[in-house]
């Protein structure tokens, strides 16, 4: 109990005439802190001798059957540090120095120091005997001490050796167990005959009182006291100066080793329990074997760097870690505790079991303000408090003056639920049982306050908002709003959607709302309902607290929430987004959930800036002004990897090279984070893979598969409970060579193989293509001289006979007659026919001159001008080339054609020939003076019944020439092949 808090309970009682029945009740010790405790089961070392932590944020633990890290959830036992082996796994001694080396004295042997460099192992070519090493501890000057079982050993900072302390420094040969440096510059030493000291600048050790005991465990107290424990469990305040004749230093309590905590808290170790010192030495308290301690025979103690106390027993690790909610003591437990705002702003704390009315402050009750159960609660703006029960209600004055109303008979022996003055100073009260609300005016019950429209629903909550008007909480989401003249109902028209209504919360011109699905706000003539980040509903809020800084504050059914002003100002910009939320539950030391029925509300704020919550299992204060916060970012390091299943050993500083083909990975990584490991947040990514940071939930591995060779970035960063980040995090280089088949090379190769394959495809489709297309010639060779043979034999040989008989006819007409030079010439021509046609039918026709074309045209041109009434010339311009044979034959066959037209159906009076050799192209002109042709033939391209015209077209299609026919009535016709030289020739 605090002198303040017990000031403050007497002046209480004293103004208010009433009997202080208690002083306010010393919290018990597990109601601050928070007790874990692991044990074999968890994988938990035994019989922990020391407890070390360095900067990267481990909990080292030495043991007799090996050297153990936690990182706050997983316990590992190493065989190496840094890469480097423990010369020996019976460990007593273990030391962190400033600049992170690890030091470690075995229970037989030497002291080995670890770096990440290196170690070193000191035995005796380095100045010890392997006798046993009790303690490590780094002087601020950086030399090692050793305390041993055969003296006191000393490492010189930067030296080499150790040197034991000669005989003439005081220090005694046997038995040290301990080394400590007082902020005052003395330097202590504990031994199994006493306390032994050397202030700053002494040369010698003076042993110090009390002198007929061991003192072997040495503590230095905040005021600069050092005490010291002995081997019969005795507590002594060590002295330097020697005590008065006569006196002897009696033991100040009894316990194994005493410690004190950076809050000055002194923790005492017994065999079976730990016990915290308060101060004045009364209400001291325990935490033992029936609070769930690990084991009993209390070792190592040791307070890491986030203030967490740590217990070594002989089955396992504890821990205490101090609660930021502070549980108020009771001397009866609650059953269902009800807060009531006093007079004054102070809080008082009630039952609506068998408890009476209290005033409470943080560390207890203080005196009793009113006799009996309550069920609900009224706090006037003028100081008078009403309190609710099964029979009435009473109103208490400042003045001590009590007024009693009874409830009306309709609803005696109902648990009233809440109360409410309305603006004009009349009370209302709402009843189970269906039975409504009533108000008391001039003394009256009156149901409804005579109003129509109001719901008969329970009505567990009420106020009034902004304008006076009061609002009731009912069932299935339903509020009614009671004003002079109105009755309205609000409900889930209006969006409201949370079951029961359990608190409101007035704020300005909007009401707060609390239910059972969760909180909404009420403005505009809406509700909205709020929702936090990872869809947090806020469920079962029973109250509701808007404090002055703005901060909204919620008691759920899941714990305490605080909503950051910044963060619910960004919400109210925009409703359709989410809040960020705090929140404490029972890993902060809440006892129980809010209650869901009554007595609410249940948070309440005091004149002070406490707040005050109610839950099913007690009540308890929070100050928002100075919660415990964890400044401390947690450590982050890269434990282990997997690569296809196969463990890597991690490097220090250097890329991680994987073997080759590497497809799997598994990433181990921890943060160190040691007060609240359940709510650090980790995120990772591999940057080369991952497009985002990935926030693991329950685990802390990171797992990746089907990865490709190269060089990746694996980044872990994490924040502790209080949202504090480590975004420096760790980081780890991995590289993949990759196999053979995953190499440039091989995909170079594979590439070109590619290539083969495709060409060697190409090949042989063009093989296959070639012989088809040389089958298809073969057949059309084999058609073709059939054809020929059959011509040959037919026709050929039939237009033989004509020959021969119209020879023979000739020669009865006398020559020179121009009878026979007519028929002769055509007999001739006949024969020139027979022969070319032979030719073409034998495949004998060889490309001999590039005149042949030009003479065998220009003969028939001239035939053909015997026989009709027109002139024929024919026109060669540039070099004559030789044509392609294909070329010439349809180039030969499309000349015929055209002059065969012209001469007979042209009527023309002169039919030119022109034939034209150019490096660009073959071009031909035959041109008639005639009368053109028909409009029709010139539209439909042809003749009807004739296909002379549409094979000439053909035939040029087949060389890739052009053909073009031009004619107009009266003016003859022209008609034009081109063929590109690069297909001519």
């Amino acid at each position: 109990m605090t002198l303040r808090a017990t000031f403050n309970a007497l002046l209480l009682c004293l103004l208010a005439g009433h009997p202080c029945v208690h002083a306010a009740e010393a919290r018990p010790l597990l109601t601050d802190y928070t007790h874990t405790a692991w044990t074999e089961l968890d994988g938990a070392p035994t019989g922990a001798t020391k407890f070390a932590q360095g900067a990267d944020g481990w909990l080292w633990i030495a043991t007799p059957t090996g050297l153990y890290r936690f990182d706050g959830v997983h316990f590992e036992r190493v065989t190496t540090v840094y890469g480097q082996p423990l010369a020996s796994s019976n460990i007593m001694a273990l030391t962190i120095a400033p600049d992170g080396a690890v030091w470690v004295g075995y229970r037989v042997g030497g002291v080995s120091v670890f770096r990440k460099d290196g170690a070193h192992t000191y035995v005796e070519a380095d100045g010890l005997q392997p006798v046993g090493v009790m303690h490590i501890e780094v002087a601020p000057d950086g030399a090692v001490w050793a305390a041993m079982r055969d003296g006191l050993a000393i490492l010189p900072k930067g030296g080499q050796r150790f040197q034991y302390l000669p005989a003439d420094a005081g220090v005694p040969a046997l038995g040290v167990f301990q080394v400590l440096f007082a902020r005052d510059g003395t330097t202590w030493i504990g031994t199994n005959i006493g306390a032994f000291f050397r202030k700053r600048g002494d040369s010698r050790f003076t042993q110090a009182w009390p002198r007929d005991t061991a003192l072997v465990a040495l503590n230095e107290a905040p005021d600069g006291t050092i005490w010291a424990n002995d081997f019969k469990h005795n507590n002594y305040k060590v002295r330097v100066t020697e005590p008065a004749a006569g006196v002897t230093i009696q033991p100040e309590f009894e316990g194994d080793a005493v410690r004190w905590d950076r809050r000055s808290t002194m923790w005492v170790t017994h065999s079976y329990s730990i016990e915290r010192k308060l101060p004045g030495g009364g209400g001291d308290q325990h935490v033992s074997k029936s609070e769930r301690l690990s084991g009993p025979m209390l070792g190592a103690t040791f307070e890491d760097r986030e203030g967490n106390l740590w217990i070594g027993t002989s089955r396992g690790v504890d821990r205490l870690r101090r609660n930021r909610l502070h549980t108020t003591p009771v001397v009866k437990q609650l059953e269902y505790p009800a807060l009531v705002g006093g007079p004054d702003g102070e809080m008082w704390v009630g039952d609506y079991g068998t408890a009476d009315l209290w005033s409470f402050s943080p560390d207890g009750r203080l005196r009793r303000q009113a006799e009996g159960a309550l069920t609900a609660s009224y706090t006037a703006p003028d100081g008078a408090v009403w309190l609710g029960n099964l029979d009435g209600v009473r109103r208490l004055d400042r003045d001590g003056s009590i007024i009693y109303a009874p409830f009306p008979n309709a609803v005696k022996n109902l648990r009233v639920h809440a109360l409410q003055q309305d603006r004009h100073g009349r009370l209302w009260a709402s009843f189970s049982a269906g039975k409504g609300v009533y108000q008391l005016s001039d003394g009256q019950w009156v149901k409804s306050g005579g109003r129509q429209g109001l719901s008969e629903l329970l009505t567990t909550t009420m106020t009034l908002d902004h304008a006076g008007d009061l609002w009731l909480g009912h069932l299935r989401s339903q509020i009614t709003v009671v004003g002079d003249s109105s009755v309205r109902v609000l409900g889930p028209a209006q969006g409201l959607q949370l079951g029961t209504i359990l608190s409101l919360q007035v704020e300005d011109q909007t009401m707060w709302v609390g239910g059972e699905n969760g909180v909404a706000l009420y403005r505009n003539g809406r509700f909205t309902t709020l929702l936090g980040t990872n869809n947090e509903a806020f469920r079962g809020a029973s109250g509701i607290v808007h404090i002055p800084g703005g901060d909204l504050w919620i008691n759920g059914a899941e714990g305490l929430y605080r909503l950051a002003a910044a963060d619910l100002a960004k919400w109210l910009k925009d409703e359709r987004g989410s809040v960020a939320f705090e929140r404490f539950d029972a890993q902060d030391g809440m006892q129980g959930h809010a209650p869901q029925l009554r007595p609410v509300p249940s948070l309440k704020r005091s004149r002070d800036g406490l707040l005050w919550y109610a839950t099913t299992g007690g009540i308890g204060t929070i100050d928002p002004a100075n919660i415990l916060r964890n400044p401390l970012p947690p450590p982050v390091e890269v434990v282990g990897l997997l690569a296809d299943g196969v463990r890597q050993a991690i490097p220090h500083g250097d890329v991680m090279a994987l073997p080759q083909g590497t497809r799997d990975i598994q990433i181990d990584f921890t943060a160190l984070g040691l007060s609240l490991p359940e709510r650090v947040r980790l995120r990772y990514r591999l940057v080369g893979f991952d497009r985002a940071w990935q926030e693991p939930v329950g685990r802390r591995q990171a797992y990746y598969t089907n990865l490709a060779p190269g060089k990746y970035r694996f980044e872990v960063i994490a924040s502790n409970e209080d949202n504090v980040w480590n975004d420096k995090g760790a980081v780890l280089e991995i590289d993949i060579p990759p196999t053979f088949v995953q190499s440039a090379w091989f995909k170079v190769l594979l590439v070109a193989l590619s290539l083969l394959l495709l060409y060697a495809a190409y090949a042989l489709r063009i093989r296959y293509l070639t012989q088809r297309l040389q089958e298809r010639l073969h057949e059309r060779l084999a058609e073709r001289t059939r054809i020929a043979r059959t011509l040959h034999d037919t026709l050929l040989q039939s237009m033989q006979s004509l020959l021969l008989s119209f020879d023979a006819h000739s020669r009865h007409l006398k020559e020179g007659t121009q009878e026979r030079i007519r028929l002769d010439q055509t007999l001739n021509l006949a024969e020139q026919l027979l022969v070319e046609g032979r030719d073409q039918i034998m495949d004998l026709r060889a490309c001999s001159s590039p005149e042949v074309l030009a003479l065998t045209l220009e003969q028939f041109g001239k035939g053909l001008a015997e026989h009709r009434a027109h002139l024929f010339e024919i026109k060669v311009s540039g070099t004559a080339r030789q044509l392609r044979a294909d070329v010439h034959d349809e180039i030969y066959a499309i000349a015929r054609e055209a002059l065969f037209n012209a001469s007979r159906y042209a009527d023309a009076s002169r039919i030119t020939l022109e034939i034209g050799y150019s490096s660009s192209a073959f071009a031909m002109h035959i041109r008639d003076n005639g009368c053109g042709l028909d409009e029709s033939v010139m539209a439909s391209g042809c003749r009807p019944g004739h296909w002379g015209l549409q094979g000439m077209r053909e035939r040029a299609n087949l060389i890739g020439a052009t053909l073009t026919i031009a004619s107009e009535a009266g003016e003859g016709t022209i008609v034009t092949v081109t063929v590109p030289a690069k297909k001519a020739y």
